[in-house]
């Protein structure tokens, strides 16, 4: 079941499901869900690996910032990571997923990402790629995506991996969880 705006607002206020959420969600949402904003814009510098149990992410450059950077140019056929203002607290009865804002694939933008298990914190780091041959400004602290809550029936396995906090890449080889 999709929690419906008047429950997240309400566990925002009592569990700090959503933290640090903009004026209009707080007072004027719409839908079902929250829009998240832009925080941190990042680039690849290197390779990755994913093997059976160990991986490495490639290490990256903060290419903006919001509060410090106004807007950021997603050049032609390039891909970047972004990473949040909000921070979540997905509580043990519920997963996350996030979809991407309809300006996105209008302007030829391909957002990345993955559902939210239960029990992961912080902030969220999703892909974007320019798809198209046209430049597409980005201004920081601008709206992104949707996120939605939905309710598990069942048990649930808490989240266990290492990307809580808004981890966006790992530090050197590191073995899985």
């Amino acid at each position: 079941m999709i929690l419906g705006i008047d429950k997240l607002l309400e566990l925002v206020k009592k569990k700090k499901l959503v933290e640090n959420l903009s004026e209009r969600e707080l007072k004027n949402p719409e839908g079902t869900g929250f829009d998240i904003r832009i925080g941190e814009i990042y680039k690849l510098k290197e390779n990755g690996f994913l093997g059976i149990d160990e991986r490495k992410t490639p290490d990256v450059e903060l290419l903006a910032k919001y509060g410090k950077d106004k807007e950021y140019i997603l050049k032609p056929n390039e891909f970047v990571l972004i990473k949040t203002l909000e921070k979540v607290n997905v509580l043990e009865n519920l997963t996350m997923f996030a979809f991407p804002r309809s300006t996105l694939y209008r302007c030829g933008v391909q957002f990345l990402c993955t559902k939210t298990d239960p029990g992961y914190f912080g902030e969220l780091v999703f892909g974007l790629k320019n798809l198209s041959d046209k430049n597409f400004k980005i201004e920081l602290g601008s709206r992104i995506a949707n996120i939605v809550f939905l309710e598990i029936e069942g048990k649930t396995v808490p989240y266990r991996g290492q990307w809580k906090n808004g981890r966006v890449t790992t530090k050197e080889k590191e073995k899985q969880v």
